[in-house]
């Protein structure tokens, strides 16, 4: 009998179920990078979306009891996770920044930015007042989860969004409407700042691809599920990064800021412009991530 049939016939707890699914993940060295941080936390979520239940309440359902066809359900999706090295937003159709909620499919890289936290808390020393912002922007918005922040951030901005991928826009177009925004994010198919007004924006965010050529011939199976498109940007990463830098000068207000995602390129940014006054912001996962920089240092 396998692990698996066994477990079905004899698992009897919420409990029971994620300590199983733990014992699975680590045997199989599957990866975690989209969301959760390890098995525990991955486990938790799984189990608890296929039983319907919370995933912030975990303690209020340990010990509760479990229905054969829940059981069994809630392995179904473990045992996929774990055999086709499916990213779990994949398999749940969502992805969660904080406490905000986004539809995600295979069509979009899976949201798990960290320019969301800066949102929520790192850029309050740069911007005295996000009711005050009149226009902003998300380059290479995906599946629009950051367009969706940056509207909640700024209530009274319009936000234009762009990516290259039809595919992603339309994941974005789903998101926006889900938080029925349609009225103020505006979403743009274009290469980077392609569609966008000059010299009309406050703020613009970016989580461009960043992968360089070696690390993305060595990443796991599970980034591989991603568009590839998402990811690669040339030998190094910072093909998009370059450009980003070169062209928001265009874009910005005077004192407007860019704020850009980089992954752990931060070395290789910092040799590529020794003299470009850079900051990066202190957030909980670290202060290597996320840079802003103003119009005028950029000029």
């Amino acid at each position: 009998m396998t692990p698996w049939n066994q477990a079905a016939k004899t698992l009897n707890t919420v409990r029971d179920l994620i300590r199983f699914a733990v014992t699975q993940f680590s045997a199989s060295q599957a990866y975690f990078g989209h969301g959760y941080p390890g098995p525990l936390e991955e486990a938790s979520y799984l189990v608890l979306h296929a039983l319907g239940l919370p995933h912030d309440e975990r303690a209020l359902w340990l010990d509760a009891q479990l229905l054969p066809a829940e059981r069994q359900s809630a392995l179904n999706l473990v045992q996929r996770r774990i055999d086709e090295r499916i990213p779990a937003a994949y398999l749940t159709r969502e992805a969660w920044l904080g406490p905000f909620r986004f539809y995600v499919d295979e069509r979009v890289i899976v949201p798990r930015s960290f320019i969301a936290d800066a949102l929520h808390e790192g850029l309050e020393s740069w911007i005295d007042d996000f009711e005050s912002l009149d226009r902003v922007a998300d380059i290479c918005t995906g599946g629009g989860s950051l367009a969706v922040l940056l509207a909640l951030k700024c209530p009274n901005a319009g936000v234009d969004a762009v990516d290259l991928s039809t595919d992603a826009l339309a994941v974005a177009a789903k998101n926006v409407a889900d938080y029925g925004l349609e009225d103020r994010v505006h979403l743009h198919r274009g290469d980077l700042f392609e569609g966008l007004l000059p010299g009309a924006y406050d703020l613009i965010v970016s989580n461009p691809p960043y992968v360089d050529a070696a690390a993305m011939a060595a990443l796991p199976a599970e980034y591989l599920k991603e568009p590839r498109m998402a990811l690669e940007s040339g030998a190094d990463g910072l093909d998009h990064v370059r450009r980003l830098l070169a062209d928001a000068p265009k874009f910005l207000k005077p004192e407007g800021l860019l704020v850009v995602e980089v992954g752990h390129q931060r070395d290789a940014l910092e040799d590529a412009f020794p003299h470009l006054p850079l900051v990066w912001l202190a957030l909980p996962a670290g202060d290597s991530y996320v840079f802003v920089v103003r119009r005028e240092d950029l000029v």
